[in-house]
């Protein structure tokens, strides 16, 4: 019955071709029977003769989103929201058209846009896309929620770190010198931020060195675990990692530092379609095409650089690739009189303990001085009288630690020597030479 009336009223249309009330019957019928493709000529005739009917650019609008023209629907609603910015039905439909375009930031500024116009306002459809809560208040504490768990100010700077200079001016390059000079860093065009991967054996201080650089410029500090990140359910991980970047981006100056990164960037010549997806997320995530990314240092740390897709290692994203050595002798000293400062102590000769520690990571060196500790505790409960610690203490304790690095360096140096076409892994073959 209704092809019969459609039938009609096309009929009646050809002897009243200027009847708009008509023709825009005509063209809500076939948008109910999902003709989109003739009510968008319905539409594009009555523009046609009313230019300025903003009804029936509302229609064309939704006509161009069901074609799938989600840019043309676009320019019409733009437009539209000039003279109504606060039209929630203009402001969903192109939020729509921006999360097809794939636009997921322009698009969220218009969902919470709404939210703000309308705290009760409920579509599942977009609720579930952002993760945001349906009401502006529930979103804003759950802001603060995830400022609770990721952010932190940590007390600690590089005059805690032994050691690990060329680690350190890298990173004063990349954020502190930035925040210092910002006069200068401008006029040669150069962001305050970036990312730099750290690579080298397990414990040699690859995350106390990314907490320190948050502390020597008071910036917040977000260490992100491969947990927050990686969900079993397709989509979520891209999601949880696209709220943390802008929990960063909101936060600045801030240091993001993600842990095992490996975890995360593998080789996606080795990986399933989901995992792919992740990948290409963080990546976008980095190079910032949707956002700003200016005062963030993401510091990525891997023990397994081989591993790292090399997409990550291309300028604008992990540019700085910083190796980091187990302490040198000079290191070691510093780490030692650091870990043995406020304990009771006799005439320690640090050279020494240094040099009796050669090869060893620094929590190698914390295992060692917990020993000497545990064995000292062990003599005071006799009589109660704390006993200070001797060299000849912790050189003994020294021998009952076995070096963590060896095993790692085995690995790598079979990747350094047959896999070093681009010259990555220098450090490493420089490093064994010594």
């Amino acid at each position: 019955m209704q092809n019969d009336l459609l039938s009609n009223l096309l009929e009646a249309l050809k002897f009243s071709p200027n009847n708009i009330p008509l023709r825009l019957q005509v063209a809500s019928l076939m948008d109910e029977k999902g003709d989109y493709i003739n009510s968008e000529d319905q539409y594009l005739e009555v523009l046609r003769q009313e230019p300025t009917n903003d009804l029936v650019k509302t229609r064309l609008a939704n006509c161009y989103y069901n074609l799938a023209k989600y840019s043309a629907s676009s320019i019409i609603l733009e437009d539209l929201l000039e003279n109504d910015t606060n039209n929630t039905e203009l402001l969903e439909l192109e939020c729509q058209n921006q999360l097809k375009l794939e636009n997921f930031e322009i698009a969220k500024e218009y969902y919470l846009k709404i939210i703000d116009i309308d705290e009760n306002y409920i579509k599942e459809e977009l609720d579930q896309e952002f993760r945001i809560s349906k009401k502006h208040e529930e979103n804003l504490a759950q802001i603060e929620s995830d400022k609770a768990h990721f952010l932190s100010k940590p007390k600690i700077n590089f005059y805690d770190i032994g050691g690990m200079d060329n680690v350190k001016d890298e990173i004063s390059l990349k954020i502190i010198k930035p925040l210092e000079h910002q006069d200068l860093y401008k006029a040669y065009g150069k962001k305050i931020g970036g990312g730099i991967l750290l690579y080298g054996p397990p414990g040699c201080g690859k995350t106390f060195i990314a907490k320190a650089t948050a502390g020597e410029i008071n910036a917040n500090f977000i260490n992100v675990s491969i947990n927050d990140i990686l969900d079993m359910w397709i989509g979520n991980s891209e999601k949880n990692l696209h709220e943390i970047f802008e929990l960063a981006r909101r936060s600045t100056p801030c240091v993001m530092f993600i842990d095992e990164i490996d975890a995360l960037g593998a080789s996606r010549t080795s990986t399933s379609n989901n995992q792919t997806n992740s990948i290409n997320q963080f990546l976008a995530e980095l190079d910032g095409i949707n956002s700003d990314n200016e005062g963030i240092l993401v510091v990525g740390a891997t023990n397994m650089l081989w591993n790292i897709d090399p997409a990550f290692k291309r300028p604008g994203r992990f540019d700085r690739i910083i190796f980091v050595s187990p302490p040198d002798l000079k290191a070691r000293e510093s780490i030692f009189k650091i870990m043995l400062n406020e304990k009771p102590t006799e005439k320690i000769d640090f050279t020494k303990i240094a040099k009796s520690s050669e090869g060893f990571s620094g929590a190698d060196l914390s295992a060692a001085i917990d020993i000497a500790i545990e064995n000292k505790l062990k003599a005071s409960f006799k009589d109660g009288v704390v006993k200070p610690l001797k060299t000849k203490d912790i050189i003994n304790a020294i021998k009952k630690v076995a070096p963590s690095t060896k095993e790692w360096f085995n690995t790598a140096k079979n990747y350094a020597t047959y896999s070093n076409e681009s010259g990555i892994y220098n450090d490493i073959l420089d490093y064994l030479k010594k």
